[in-house]
């Protein structure tokens, strides 16, 4: 028996209930545990920290150091509400955290930027989406993360490398850059794996019309219109991101152009869903048609037996007539004929010949015939005469 496909909401409920004070943390209970994971780090050194408590994190905060925190698990209002004291995080921000419905936005605060986004992953070949809220300050970054996984891994070695890189001789800014450039690398295969699912299924569609590639083509258009909730936000994000860093002094020059950067991958992103999408409703078209196709097909077979049988059935009735031959001559004579019902026979078989012939040489019986030997287009000249004037030489 086959199990059913597990889907993500298209629009998922609001925790704060209408009517509460702006900036309720409102903890689902069905939530991670809070777990928080602190590197510190400068050029020379980079050390990695497991905190239980949020009040620890206050000696590990140093000026010639950057701290990152990363909060995996959103089910402690303890632990989030101690952050937002810590750093002065502002509340409306906090409350976007525990609410995952956001779409990727920035919002900028007095002394520090909320930034948010949709991280995708592949398990067992079905979508999966997380929020990953990132809070980006003077000297600290903290991400906030729906579930504990790995995600983020390839920035956290990065930085505990013996061997100090770009990350390391850097600010919190471009480590903000880092988490947010590893959040929108993850797309990229999620879409290269739906691109193949798709050519697999264009060239089944094309190949036959077949009722069970409806259950394959509806649930990969409902994850390609949830990537692009997720997509289509990001470059204006990250273009809003670009606006604050000038008037943010915690931002610094030398990150504008990795962040232009990260735009383009955005907009990269933006074209491959809505290509994808296109195709998927392009497949819907293409199998539509074919369903139609096969149908008329169908229905010509049909059609031409039943022109076929229409002069043998009037043969048939017209000599089904009860008429008394010897009451007349002119009643059916052929009647008493020795060959009379071969000779009825073989018209009518003649009939039933001739009429197939006069179908196939129109086409309406059979393939229609392949048109072969048309000339191939000779690329070599130029599809359109020069234009005097429009020529760039001597320009």
């Amino acid at each position: 028996m086959a199990t059913k496909r597990r889907s993500l909401p298209l629009v998922r409920p609001r925790r704060t209930a209408p009517g509460a004070v702006p900036g309720t943390v409102t903890i689902d209970p069905e939530a991670s545990p809070s777990r928080i994971r602190v590197i510190t780090y400068n050029a020379e050194v980079a050390e990695e920290h497991a905190v239980a408590e949020v009040e620890a994190l206050a000696a590990l905060r140093r000026p010639d150091r950057v701290v990152w925190v990363a909060v995996a698990g959103l089910g402690d209002a303890r632990v989030l509400e101690g952050l937002a004291r810590l750093f002065g995080l502002h509340p409306l921000a906090m409350e976007d955290v525990v609410n995952l419905h956001q779409r990727p936005k920035v919002e900028p605060y007095a002394d520090h930027l909320y930034c948010v986004m949709r991280m995708p992953d592949l398990e067992r070949g079905q979508l999966g989406l997380q929020q990953v809220s990132l809070f980006l300050g003077p000297g600290f970054v903290i991400t906030f993360q729906e579930r504990p996984d790995d995600a983020l891994d390839p920035v956290r070695r990065r930085l505990l490398q013996s061997a100090p890189g770009r990350l390391r001789r850097s600010g919190a800014d471009y480590l903000a850059y880092a988490v947010l450039d590893t959040i929108v690398d993850r797309y990229f295969p999620v879409l290269h794996t739906f691109g193949e699912r798709l050519e697999g299924l264009e060239d089944r569609v094309l190949d036959v019309a077949r009722a069970d590639l409806v259950p394959h083509i509806h649930p990969l258009r409902r994850d390609l219109l949830l990537l692009r909730r997720s997509v289509w936000p990001l470059g204006e994000a990250i273009a809003r991101l670009l606006r604050e860093g000038d008037e943010a002094d915690f931002i610094s020059d030398a990150i504008r152009p990795y962040l232009r950067d990260l735009q383009d991958h955005a907009s990269q992103l933006k074209e491959g869903v809505d290509l994808c999408i296109a195709m998927v409703e392009g497949l819907m078209e293409a199998y539509r048609s074919a369903v139609n196709l096969r149908a008329n097909e169908v229905m010509r077979v049909l059609t031409i037996f039943a022109a076929v049988f229409m002069p043998l059935s009037f043969i048939a009735g017209l000599y089904g007539m009860n008429f008394n031959t010897q009451a007349s001559h002119l009643n059916m004579p052929e009647l008493n004929w020795p060959y009379g019902y071969p000779l009825v026979l073989a018209v009518m078989a003649a009939t039933a010949a001739g009429m197939l012939r006069y179908f196939r040489r129109k086409g309406w019986l059979g393939r229609p015939p392949r048109v072969e030997g048309l000339p191939a287009r000779d690329f070599g000249e130029p599809p359109f005469p020069d234009v005097e004037g429009d020529s760039d030489e001597g320009a």
